[in-house]
């Protein structure tokens, strides 16, 4: 059936005058000009579009949260830490009024599976293996290596078979991305079999079973996975995971969300929007799922997709890849149960070993898209400021969530202005879980001596909308820059303790060309930062600043003090807007010292002096 509301946009965007960008649907900016000159590369346009929000100063911003199955690593670091950035330079620089929310997806096909297995590992060692049974272990692990030989073949010929000529681009560009990911599990598989072997001839039970872990883990959840009922396995493992998670973004000094919000908090919430899409007439029922219908949307004048772009020849069809990544790798569809290859799960029903939630159509649970959706609107609204994420999360995840969120709504435009931040690379290949080429954030700040603010920095001179480096030399090169601030602040320290009140004031020809610089350097920052959050231009120009001084006080000539401190506040606000410089987020006066205030001090010095022994 057809929608029967005629689809509209909320009050405060420029309905009248749609931007049009190439192989994009339009897009209805704000109405306001809010004058602080502030440009963003808006992934709906795919273009360096002025930015406004909405209404006032006020921002509404929703950022895609972790699937907290497993340890973060620093692929989230890239989109958490670079939003952090982007967020701080809003509040702290713009003076924007910002509610920031982010999801905790505490239910998924990740969490599913890795808590599964993580339980019946225990039960196969306490139980089958009696907790020392070798043998038994080895001959499991035997079968084990088969399976997971066997898969990678499997997976070996299908990538193997050639495309036809006609085939596009991009689906030859995700075969080469396949094929090379398929060559990583190879190399990796191989070296879990040599670790096998090794502890398999030395007879050591504690390192079989570690070494082989993964494998058996997998063989086990294939044959009893649907056995595994019991509803709090998943919900304890994926809590134990979101305090991990938010542990390390303390770590980095990352602001902690305005509103966090948890998938399993809302599935009543959940059914009810589903429920209104379906009276919409945008969903229907499958076998497995209820489903998305794109047609019905698309017909009824939507537009889909919004963010990925459309060839010239009108394909937007969803590769086999784009839509195994949407649905989850438990989800195992019906053969002609869709209407449309596109259409997506809204609400997946529940088999063997998966948790469940009532539902008006059936026991079951969220779809992965929808969660977002859900949360995101009933916090922030029905038109949102500023939606961030991860480049690999445009298609299919935050296309279905605008498909989703515009038909429960009935209006043409959901999000206003999207952020996606560029991958963050090791060995060539976008860091990912799935691929085990990952190092954990506690890796790098533990084994790595990469420190907080180091990489910080390091971030800071990668622009936020573009692929970076996790290499040696990039991280060489931040602890250089620290090496040089630090030595910049001990410098301007030893100016500003003396008594410069018996010196000349006023401006000599020497102090003259600093003023000019640092003039010059903060109109440079003010610019690059409207100009889509430069940081990597704008930090060019601090540091530009930083040399100038260095040099103007081994002059010799005497220094102006009242000059120098400018110059070391200046320097200081604008590193503490990036978050590299703390004290921003503390609560409550941070430096009368009262003789009230000197207890605190030393309380505060000793849980210092506690955490950092920790």
């Amino acid at each position: 059936s057809t929608s029967k509301q005629h689809p509209q946009v909320v009050e405060g965007l420029k309905v009248t005058e749609p931007v049009r960008r190439p192989r994009h649907p339009p897009w209805y900016p704000p109405v306001q000009n809010d004058a602080k000159g502030l440009r963003v590369l808006n992934s709906l346009t795919e273009s360096v579009e002025p930015f406004a929000p909405r209404e006032g100063r006020l921002v509404r911003w929703y950022a895609c949260g972790p699937t907290v199955y497993e340890l973060s690593h620093m692929g989230h670091a890239r989109a958490y830490l670079t939003f952090d950035i982007l967020r701080r330079i809003m509040e702290d620089y713009f003076g924007y009024q910002v509610v920031y929310q982010m999801n905790i997806t505490d239910i998924d096909d990740k969490i599913i599976k890795r808590a599964r297995i993580s339980a019946l590992l225990k039960r196969f060692r306490e139980d089958f293996l009696q907790g020392r049974d070798m043998a038994r272990l080895v001959a499991f692990t035997a079968e084990a290596e088969t399976a997971a030989v066997e898969a990678l073949e499997l997976a070996r010929i299908k990538f193997s078979e050639p495309l036809p000529d006609t085939t596009p681009s991009r689906i030859k560009a995700e075969r080469e991305e396949k094929q090379m990911e398929l060559a990583l599990k190879e190399s990796q598989l191989q070296k879990t079999r040599e670790r096998i072997a090794s502890a398999t001839a030395s007879g050591n039970f504690d390192e079989l079973f570690n070494a082989a872990s993964g494998i058996n883990g997998d063989l086990l959840d294939e044959r009893e996975g649907q056995y595994v009922t019991d509803q709090s396995i998943f919900e304890d493992h994926a809590r134990l995971y979101e305090r991990l998670f938010f542990e390390d973004m303390r770590r980095l000094g990352i602001r902690d969300p305005d509103v966090v919000s948890r998938v399993t908090e809302y599935v009543p919430q959940v059914v009810d929007f589903i429920q209104k899409i379906m009276d919409n007439g945008f969903a229907y029922r499958g076998t497995s799922s209820i489903f998305f219908d794109t047609t019905a949307f698309l017909r009824a004048g939507h537009d889909y997709p919004k963010l990925k772009p459309v060839s010239e020849r009108g394909e937007n069809d969803a590769t086999e890849a784009e839509m195994a990544e949407g649905e989850g790798a438990l989800t195992v569809g019906v053969a002609g149960e869709k209407r449309n290859a596109n259409d997506f799960a809204l609400w997946k029903f529940s088999k063997p070993g998966e948790p469940r939630w009532p539902s008006p159509w059936g026991a079951g649970r969220p779809g992965w898209h929808i969660e977002c959706s859900v949360m995101a609107s009933d916090i922030l609204g029905t038109n949102i400021d500023v939606h961030s994420g991860g480049w690999d999360l445009k298609f299919p995840h935050h296309d279905n969530e605008c498909a989703q969120s515009e038909a429960c709504h009935m209006q043409h435009q959901w999000i206003n202005y999207f952020l996606h931040c560029g991958h963050l690379h090791i060995k060539g290949l976008k860091m990912s879980k799935s691929l085990k080429n990952f190092i954990t954030i506690r890796q790098a700040l533990d084994e790595l001596d990469v420190t907080p603010r180091v990489m910080r920095l390091l971030f800071l001179a990668n622009h936020w909308g573009k692929p970076m480096n996790f290499s040696d030399q990039s991280i060489e090169e931040a602890k250089e820059r620290e090496r040089v601030l630090r030595a910049f602040f001990g410098s301007v320290d030893i100016v500003l303790r003396k008594d410069n009140w018996g010196e000349t004031q006023g401006l000599n020809n020497h102090d003259r060309r600093l003023q000019e610089t640092w003039l010059t350097a903060e109109n440079a920052v003010h610019a690059a930062l409207q100009n889509n959050f430069d940081t990597p231009a704008a930090m060019d120009s601090v540091m530009g600043l930083v040399g100038a001084t260095n040099r103007y006080l081994l002059s010799g000539e005497r220094p102006s003090a009242t000059l120098v401190r400018k110059v070391g506040r200046y320097v200081t606000r604008i590193l503490q807007v990036f978050g590299v410089v703390e004290g921003t987020d503390m609560v409550g006066f941070a430096t009368q010292q009262g003789s009230d205030d000197r207890l605190l001090t030393v309380m505060d010095a000793l849980l210092r002096f506690r955490d950092g022994v920790r």
